[in-house]
């Protein structure tokens, strides 16, 4: 198989079949249990780069492009969480690699909130970062008229993404990191040409917006599932620039021990920014699991 324009000497590249598509992911360290990454919007696998290898030291990492992301196949217009977190139930047994120490952040939390809930055993610990949840506050970031983001209904509107953002993806992603990251230097040139490269195949927006319409659906259906079925293993909330914001959506949907740990100084893109930080805090939970 071809590789990927970028990566980094511990990573093995794989594509596996699952659900009625083609999953990307990278796999690094051969101790312990597995960590499974689950990146956000706009990322691939490659948010995670300086991250893994921190991790690899203590565990098994695999992380994985999300149906429509990066090296991926390519989504319809039907990719929703629940198909998502699907792909990743599917991947955890393609691997054998389960009960994993789930790490997610940005748009992956409808994703994970699913997963974790159908498929309890698959998951050992659930770490949140820069999170939050439909049905939980998450909408709000989509109301512009209170300061909410526009990409949101721009990808959500169904072909919208495509007809604006096609042969703009750098020009979008230059100006994106900038303004959501707080450290200088986190995310360099060569970062946004990798990232640019996978959103610029033809319907390499199809994965994120098919996310945003999921959580503009699915607040209803998060609640539901928070009642009947809360996430019940440790979990951490992991906060850069939205403070206590992921802390207090896991608050209440996890019936289980939670950490919080707040990153002053970091932005949004807390995988790229602080490395450091959010592997020591990953670790902390790891260990106190058991494994």
């Amino acid at each position: 198989m071809s590789h990927p324009t970028a990566t980094i000497p511990p990573v093995q590249h794989h594509r596996t079949e699952v659900n009625g598509t083609t999953l990307h992911h990278v796999t690094a360290g051969t101790r312990g249990t597995t960590v499974l990454l689950v990146h956000g919007f706009p990322e691939t696998w490659w948010a995670f780069h300086r991250l893994i290898p921190l991790l690899a030291e203590h565990h098994r990492v695999v992380a994985v492009d999300l149906r429509g992301f990066g090296d991926s196949a390519v989504a319809d217009d039907t990719v929703t969480s629940t198909v998502a977190a699907e792909d990743l139930h599917q991947l955890i047994a393609a691997l054998g690699a389960g009960p994993v120490h789930l790490v997610g952040q940005d748009i992956a939390g409808g994703t994970l909130l699913r997963l974790a809930t159908a498929y309890p055993q698959d998951v050992a610990s659930f770490t949140a970062v820069e999170m939050g949840l439909a049905g939980f506050g998450l909408e709000a970031f989509a109301d512009v008229t209170r300061g909410g983001s526009w990409h949101i209904g721009a990808l959500a509107a169904p072909g919208i993404a495509d007809l604006l953002l096609t042969g703009r993806e750098r020009d979008l992603l230059g100006w994106w990191f900038p303004t959501t990251t707080a450290v200088a230097g986190a995310v360099t040139e060569a970062d946004l040409d990798e990232l640019a490269r996978t959103f610029a195949r033809p319907g390499g927006w199809r994965g994120a917006a098919g996310l945003y319409r999921s959580m503009l659906a699915e607040g209803a259906q998060n609640q539901e599932i928070a009642r009947r079925h809360p996430v019940a293993v440790p979990a951490l909330a992991v906060g850069g620039s939205g403070g206590e914001l992921t802390a207090a959506t896991l608050r209440q949907v996890v019936s289980a021990d939670l950490t919080s740990v707040l990153l002053p100084g970091v932005g949004h893109h807390v995988a790229l920014e602080a490395p450091g930080a959010l592997a020591a805090a990953v670790l902390d939970l790891t260990r106190a699991v058991g494994g």
